[in-house]
C-alpha cells in the first residue's frame, strides 16, 4: 500500500544533518593532512624529562649571593662555585668557574648513573656484588669499588657518554696519567650539568635512588653541599685527593649535589687549594671547610658550618 508522499523534513533538521555531514567530512580531511604532514613518531624515551617539580609546602631559602661571593673572594687558590634554580632556570656562579680541576671521586657518580641506565635496558647485568659496590661508592666513595666497576664494566668506553649526554663536555683524561676514573679535569658547570641530568631526566626509580643515596652519605662525605643545612634536606658526592700541577702536589676538594625544597637548587663546588696547604690531612681539612662554608654562607646556614670531613686521603 503506498503511504502517500512524506512530508518534507523541517528546515532546522535539514541544516542539522547538512552540517553534520560537513564536520564528518572536514574531520576527515584533517585527519588525513595530519598524516601527510606529521612527522614520523619518535621512538619510546628511554629516559623521561619529568615535569616542573610540584610546589613544595616548605619556603625556598632566601640565598646570600653577596655574602658568599665576599667570603670566596677571601680563599686562596682556586675556588668556584655555580648554582642552578631548577624552578626558575636562574643559574649564578663565581670564582674560578672556569679552571679545570682535578675531577677526583666526583667522576665516580657519572659512572653509577652510567651503570644504571645501562642495567636497565640490558647492556650491562648488575649483580649483587655490583649493586653493593655502587652503594659504597655512594655511600662512602669507596676507591676500590669504583676501581672494580671500571674495570668490569670497562670504564673507559663510558666517558663518551659523560661528555656527551650528561653534559660533562670540558670532562677529560690527563696527559701523562692512564686513562682512568681518577685521572680527569673538569669544572663545576660539567659537574652540575651531570646533577641535572639526574635530577631531570634519569627514570624515577633510578633518580629516587640516587637521590636518596645521595642524602643519607657517610660521615666521611657530610661536608661540601651538605653544609647547605639539615632544613634544606642536602643530597651530595664529594671528591677529594691530593693531584700535581705545575711540578708540585696539592689538595683539591669538590662537591656537587642539590638542597632545597624539591631538590630545587643544583649546587657544584670545586677547590684547588694552593700548594701552601700542604699535603698533610690540615690541607683536606682546610679545604672541606672553605667549601661547606661558602655553602652554609649561600644558603643561610650558620659558619662555620656543622659538617664532618675526612681525614685522610
Amino acid at each position: 500500500m503506498d503511504p502517500g508522499p512524506r512530508a518534507a523534513p523541517p528546515a532546522t533538521a535539514r541544516r542539522a544533518v547538512a552540517l553534520a555531514v560537513l564536520a564528518a567530512l572536514l574531520g576527515l580531511a584533517a585527519v588525513g593532512a595530519g598524516f601527510l604532514t606529521r612527522s614520523p613518531s619518535p621512538p619510546t624515551a628511554l629516559f623521561l624529562t619529568p615535569s616542573a617539580p610540584p610546589p613544595s609546602s616548605a619556603a625556598p631559602p632566601s640565598l646570600h649571593f653577596a655574602e658568599a661571593s665576599a667570603f670566596l673572594a677571601r680563599q686562596p687558590g682556586f675556588l668556584g662555585i655555580v648554582v642552578r634554580d631548577r624552578r626558575t632556570g636562574a643559574v649564578w656562579r663565581a670564582g674560578a668557574t672556569d679552571h679545570l680541576t682535578w675531577a677526583a671521586s666526583t667522576v665516580k657518580l657519572a659512572m653509577v648513573l652510567s651503570l644504571l641506565e645501562q642495567a636497565r635496558v640490558g647492556q650491562v647485568t648488575l649483580d649483587a656484588k655490583a649493586r653493593q659496590q655502587i652503594a659504597d661508592i655512594l655511600d662512602w666513595s669507596s676507591d676500590a669499588a669504583a676501581d672494580a666497576l671500571w674495570n668490569r664494566y670497562d670504564g673507559e668506553q663510558m666517558v663518551p657518554r659523560f661528555t656527551g649526554k650528561y653534559g660533562m663536555a670540558k670532562l677529560a683524561f690527563q696527559a701523562g696519567f692512564p686513562r682512568r676514573w681518577g685521572h680527569m679535569k673538569c669544572t663545576p658547570d660539567d659537574l652540575l650539568a651531570l646533577m641535572g641530568y639526574i635530577l631531570d631526566r634519569m627514570l624515577p626509580e633510578d633518580r629516587t635512588f640516587l637521590v636518596d643515596s645521595m642524602r643519607s652519605v657517610g660521615p666521611v662525605q657530610r661536608w661540601g653541599v651538605w653544609g647547605a643545612g639539615p632544613g634544606q634536606r642536602p643530597g651530595n658526592k664529594d671528591g677529594w685527593s691530593i693531584e700535581p700541577d705545575g711540578g708540585s702536589r696539592h689538595w683539591v676538594a669538590d662537591s656537587v649535589g642539590f638542597a632545597g625544597p624539591d631538590e630545587r637548587y643544583l649546587v657544584a663546588v670545586m677547590y684547588h687549594l694552593p700548594t701552601s696547604a700542604g699535603v698533610a690531612a690540615a690541607g683536606i681539612h682546610a679545604g672541606a671547610h672553605a667549601v661547606s662554608d661558602l655553602v652554609a654562607t649561600l644558603f643561610g646556614a650558620p659558619v662555620p658550618a656543622a659538617v664532618s670531613v675526612p681525614d685522610h686521603d
